[in-house]
């Protein structure tokens, strides 16, 4: 049994969001998150890019997402990349 390295991308509903109280939301709801770090979109909106490990064993992936999308402030959340560690 392994380690996955699931990225996501998390998209906050619009540049007003609070992306500190968002990033400590995320990290309360999901305890594998390893990294938080902001990414320009453009007009002042940041995209967050999430960084959690996790059991290669299946759902968990699935999960993670849901519970970020899930989140007050977040537009949505998508898997932006996997990769095993």
């Amino acid at each position: 049994m392994g380690s996955v390295a699931l990225i996501l991308k998390v998209m906050p509903e619009s540049p007003d969001v609070d992306l500190e109280a968002l990033k400590a939301a995320m990290r309360a709801k999901v305890p594998s998150i390893q990294d938080i770090q902001e990414e320009p979109i453009g007009f002042g909106l940041k995209a967050l890019k999430v960084m959690a490990v996790v059991s290669d064993q299946g759902g968990e992936t699935d999960a993670i997402e849901e519970a970020i999308s899930t989140i007050e402030g977040v537009e949505r959340a998508e898997i932006a990349e996997l990769t095993l560690t």
